[in-house]
């Protein structure tokens, strides 16, 4: 049965893949369209195809490998200086350039001089490139704040899950009490595990880091607790002390190593999955991009040890990069927890919302041959020519993309190496649930 489910999860993640990439691709194709670029393909995945479709003048197919999709424009890059495909060279860079010229003409037809990506206006072109990754933000989007307000996700609640039997300094790191340590407050106000603070001084309580707020607002002071025990509300009273706890960030969470002064009551909350509100969403999705930023800048640390995991004895890290493989395995295993099925399909959502992200914050790298490069160069064709037009100089033309292929060939070198690394570390040492 575990195999069983652990195959379904990688099975709905590959459809979740694959619905992604066609999503990507849509973005592309109907900006292209809407601007009167003609579009011969719309493919999602690589190699042989499977299957496709003509309809009007666009092939529609899927393709064996679902690593990811193209759609085919013509005229992607401009003609030589003679207005045509230059000759070739015996430079190999020269090559690179003059074959990437050739591909995106080579299904030129009569009637199609003015529907050409190129000679669009650099806007438009912008447009086209950056719909892709904008329609993997919606779609990231749009998941993760379904998931967040309807299923829930997991943090900690007001309920007490453990009771401090005395007050400690937090920075003492330790656990057992001394003879003089006074008994914490929640145990001297008869606070019990299993009780939901519902009340804090008379003001209705539902969310945790309110309450902890509310805790470290009135330190040395008397307050009143409602709680709800065995289906009652009860009344308490406690008395908080002010000690040292762990100092906290905007968002709620603990700043490793450093401490304040503060309210202190002496409990552990309990954590269980709790619907978030709208603005709560929203901020939980600022904190995930701000997240996936930092992550995309600190990929390039995480390669020694990601080589370490797939090739010597070190460990995978949690936060180790992670392919398309490593994902579907996890995928899997989201599918074999011991949890409730809502929770298994909100988990599965946020795996592929996830993937998303990752594509829509990967592709926006100002580099060819991803769509960010194509969006600055034609954002430095603009600023050419608006300076040329500022200066009343001549205007230097279109901005010739292809001159890039050598560096893209290089990019895509880069990023071939790096995919083979993941990879095999995916196989030999993945990411594990824990």
């Amino acid at each position: 049965m575990t195999t069983l489910m652990m195959i379904l999860g990688i099975v709905v993640f590959a459809v979740g893949l694959l619905i992604s990439i066609a999503w990507h691709e849509l973005g592309h194709l109907s900006t292209a369209k809407m601007f009167g670029i003609r579009v011969p393909q719309y493919m999602v995945g690589f190699g042989p195809t499977v299957w496709s479709r003509k309809k009007g003048e666009t092939e529609y197919g899927i393709k064996a490998v679902p690593l990811g999709g193209y759609i085919r424009m013509i005229g992607m890059f401009p003609p030589g200086p003679d207005g045509r495909v230059e000759a070739r060279s015996t430079s190999p860079w020269r090559g690179m350039i003059e074959d990437a010229r050739e591909q995106s003409f080579e299904e030129l037809q009569p009637g199609d001089e003015k529907r050409l990506f190129y000679t669009r206006a650099p806007w438009k072109r912008v447009i086209v490139m950056f719909a892709g990754p904008f329609m993997n933000l919606i779609l990231a989007v749009a998941v993760f704040l379904g998931v967040m307000m309807t299923f829930g996700v997991q943090d900690q609640t007001t309920t007490v899950s453990k009771i401090s039997d005395c007050v400690i300094q937090q920075s003492e790191n330790r656990t057992k009490c001394a003879k003089d340590d006074p008994a914490a407050p929640a145990k001297a106000a008869g606070l019990q595990p299993g009780d939901r603070i519902v009340g804090f001084n008379g003001t209705r309580i539902t969310d945790w880091s309110v309450l902890q707020n509310d805790i470290r607002d009135h330190p040395g002071e008397d307050v009143a607790l409602t709680v709800e025990r065995e289906g009652r509300q009860i009344d308490l009273k406690a008395h908080l002390i002010r000690n040292q706890v762990s100092k906290t960030d905007s968002d709620g969470a603990y700043v490793q190593g450093e401490y304040v002064y503060a309210g202190f009551l002496g409990f552990t909350p309990a954590t269980g999955i709790v619907q978030q509100s709208f603005g709560q969403s929203v901020d939980r999705m600022g904190d995930m991009m701000e997240n996936g930023v930092e992550s995309l800048i600190a990929l390039p640390g995480k390669i020694p040890a990601l080589w370490d995991a797939a090739f010597g004895d070190g460990p995978r890290d949690a936060d180790s990069p992670m392919g398309v493989v490593g994902a579907a395995r996890v995928g899997g295993e989201v599918f074999t927890l011991d949890i409730p099925p809502s929770q298994q399909i909100a988990m599965m959502l946020l795996l592929v919302a996830g993937f998303n992200l990752s594509l829509f914050l990967f592709n926006m790298l100002p580099l060819l041959p991803l769509d960010g490069g194509h969006i600055a160069g034609a954002l430095w064709e603009s600023l050419r020519r608006n300076l040329a037009r500022v200066l009343r100089r001549p205007d230097p033309g279109p901005f010739d993309v292809a001159k890039l292929m050598p560096v893209a060939y290089v990019v895509a070198g880069i990023f071939l190496c790096f995919t083979a690394l993941v990879l095999v570390a995916d196989v030999v040492n993945p990411v594990k649930i824990s």
